[in-house]
């Protein structure tokens, strides 16, 4: 028998000479046939290989075939001391056959290599670490079977490992590839640190080691963060065990090391059962499914009670009802995991694949004096559909198992359809409401800020309605600055016909503007409201009516009482080049009153009384109160009338 170190995977593996790395034994054979999936084929690659060539490999040889069995052909033979193998042994077919001869030697350390299937383009061996390497980053394939008593790393994570130790079992270390699978590696070079720690993984020791220029840490997927064992998230009712340890002390008061007790770094007594069989397990309910990528376990971290668990495996459940033992994808059996050698160093092992389960137990298999231990779980939260449940049955050799995964599988392709038909409307209407409530606020914004401008509107260069309505803002021309006009009835008189402007009739006014001919777009009236108390002296429609004695008459017109008499604004017209009528021709009025038309009024004027002329003349220019008796005789006036309200005519009878 001349097999040495030997981990034959289903995609990579590893095989070494016996006794490698010292000298091989003389006259010792072995053969190793290895097989990948039908389709593929095999490429071979060798770390190391010292053969001695003495008699030109006739007696000490290494042989490669193509195929197994007595119909394989042979692809190479090879010898020599410090043999250097450019590139690959590719075979023709998915079996390969490597057959290893030591005869009468005195030296020669043999050989070790690593296979993959050729789709791994990126093979390295076990021996290979960071210092063959000049990129800051790279990725490389890691064959199965690197944990290998003759390698070395220092360091542990997150701090990373030393440039010297072994790349493919310092991953296994850190839980990024499975030993029995292999699997592919994304490395990065960083500076170097003064101490590297040493710790226990995944059934690998890694050592303290010195300072070093650089070092060089693992990319992963990140779901590493504790559960809630040591942080108590998870509570003391969800974690229960198959019995409990209980005894009176010396002074009688009785210890009890119940299960809640097994919380990773929680000082005091761990959990610890009451009789030491193979049958005893702590249970902890996670409350939900969770991706479980680890665990770490330490002993009763007592000095006084030496108690620990250095061997167990791991069941899982659903319902708590139906267990699962964890295996290794490819396996036939129940993985153990290594426990811890003492009880306060904390041991790490890697779920690869990782458990999806809710329901987590730890079945002791060994351990020292007492079964005892405290607990912290790693992992992460679980997203249904994105990993297939229990997926580390899906690649064992079993066809049932195969069937059932493939159902699961499609159970999962079926989720994520539902889930993308439901969110897909969902976040169309979300987006689809923000645009609305952005497009809703814009706008309001806007009609605020128009409200609070409302006094600052832009010229209307337009004929008709608009300058009826204009009159009724105090604004300021957007091309020019406007003023009132005042206008004394000695100056109105000469006012021209084409400047009076067009007249206002409208249904909605309570009193009726008062119609001074004027430039059109220069002479606007305002309100006949009496202005507010306290304006400021420079507001613009300050006495906008020409008062010519405001001795006596007021220079605004008064709001109409509630049950007093009614004031009407005097219509006064521009008579002066117009051509003289008939006497008795009836003059028209701009306004109607309501009920039957006012009487025309008896002759015409030739033009406006000046300031200067007698007080029965100036009756024609201020309201007189109806149904009250003035100096004025009524065919002399002619009355606005508030267009709200019907009022009677003013005729010569009354």
């Amino acid at each position: 028998d001349g097999c040495g170190h030997t981990v034959l995977g289903p995609e990579s593996g590893t095989l070494a000479s016996i006794n490698y790395p010292r000298t091989s034994p003389n006259s010792t054979v072995c053969e190793w046939e290895i097989r990948v999936k039908p389709g593929q084929r095999v490429q071979l690659k060798f770390g190391d290989f010292d053969v001695d060539d003495s008699d030109s490999c006739h007696s000490s040889y290494l042989r490669v075939h193509n195929g197994i069995g007595p119909n394989r052909t042979e692809i190479g033979k090879y010898c020599g001391f410090g043999f250097q193998m450019d590139g690959l042994i590719t075979s023709k077919s998915n079996e390969i056959t490597v057959q290893f001869m030591s005869g009468i030697h005195t030296s020669g350390r043999g050989f070790l290599a690593a296979y993959s299937t050729t789709d791994k383009s990126d093979l390295i061996t076990c021996l290979d670490n960071a210092s063959h390497f000049s990129e800051p980053e790279f990725n490389k394939y890691c064959p199965a079977g690197c944990v290998i008593p003759f390698a070395d790393i220092s360091g542990s994570i997150p701090h990373g490992y030393r440039d010297s130790s072994s790349l493919c079992m310092a991953s296994v270390h850190a839980g990024v590839v499975s030993n029995t699978l292999g699997g592919q590696i994304n490395v990065v070079i960083s500076k170097g640190i003064p101490y590297y720690e040493g710790s226990l993984a995944n059934n690998v020791t890694s050592k303290v080691g010195p300072l070093s220029t650089s070092l060089f840490t693992f990319k992963t997927s990140g779901c590493y963060g504790t559960l809630g064992m040591e942080s108590g998230v998870i509570p003391d009712s969800h974690i229960t065990s198959s019995s409990i340890l209980e005894w009176p002390n010396q002074t009688g008061q009785v210890n009890i090391w119940k299960p809640e007790n097994a919380r990773l770094k929680r000082i005091g007594p761990p959990w610890a059962a009451f009789i030491s069989d193979e049958h005893q397990w702590l249970q902890i309910d996670l409350n939900k499914e969770k991706k479980i990528t680890g665990i770490i376990t330490t002993g009763s971290t007592l000095a006084e009670h030496y108690y620990y668990v250095s061997a167990y495996r791991i069941l899982y459940s659903d319902d708590a009802q139906k267990w699962t033992a964890y295996r290794e994808p490819g396996m036939g059996k129940d993985k153990i995991f290594q426990g811890n050698t003492e009880l306060y160093q904390e041991v790490r092992n890697n779920f690869i694949p990782p458990i999806i389960a809710r329901f987590f137990r730890i079945n002791p298999l060994k351990w020292h004096q007492k079964i005892a231990m405290k607990v912290e779980l790693l992992g992460c939260q679980f997203s249904i559909g994105k990993t297939t449940k229990n997926f580390q049955l899906c690649k064992t050799r079993s066809e049932s198992i195969k069937v059932v995964c493939e159902i699961m599988k499609i159970k999962s392709y079926i989720i994520d359809v539902a889930l993308a038909a439901v969110l897909v409307p969902v976040l169309v209407m979300v987006f689809t409401t923000l645009i609305l409530i952005l497009v809703c606020a814009w706008h309001w914004r806007n009609r605020k800020k128009k409200t609070e401008d409302a006094y600052d509107l832009p010229y209307w260069d337009h004929a008709g309605w608009w300058k009826g309505m204009k009159q009724f803002f105090p604004v300021k021309s957007a091309e020019r600055e406007e003023t009132p006009t005042r206008y004394s009835s000695s100056e109105i008189s000469h006012l021209r016909p084409r400047e009076v402007p067009t007249m206002l009739q409208t249904e909605s006014a309570e009193y009726a503007q008062p119609l001074v001919g004027g430039v059109v777009g220069t002479l606007h009236q305002r309100s006949t409201f009496k202005p507010e108390e306290g304006k400021e002296a420079s507001y613009a429609d300050l006495d906008p009516y020409n008062s010519p004695i405001q001795e006596v008459y007021h220079a605004y017109a008064e709001p109409l009482p509630v049950t007093g008499p009614e004031y009407a604004t005097p219509i006064i017209m521009d008579m002066s080049s117009h051509p003289s009528t008939p006497l008795g021709a009836p003059s028209i009025s701009t306004f109607k009153a309501a009920g039957n038309p006012a009487p025309p009024l008896v002759g015409t004027c030739s033009k406006l009384l000046s300031r200067t002329d007698s007080a029965s003349s100036a009756q024609a220019l201020y309201d007189i109160p109806k149904g009250q008796p003035g100096p004025g005789s009524a065919d002399q006036v002619v009355y606005q009338v508030p267009q709200s309200v019907a009022h009677p005519t003013v005729s010569k009878d009354e």
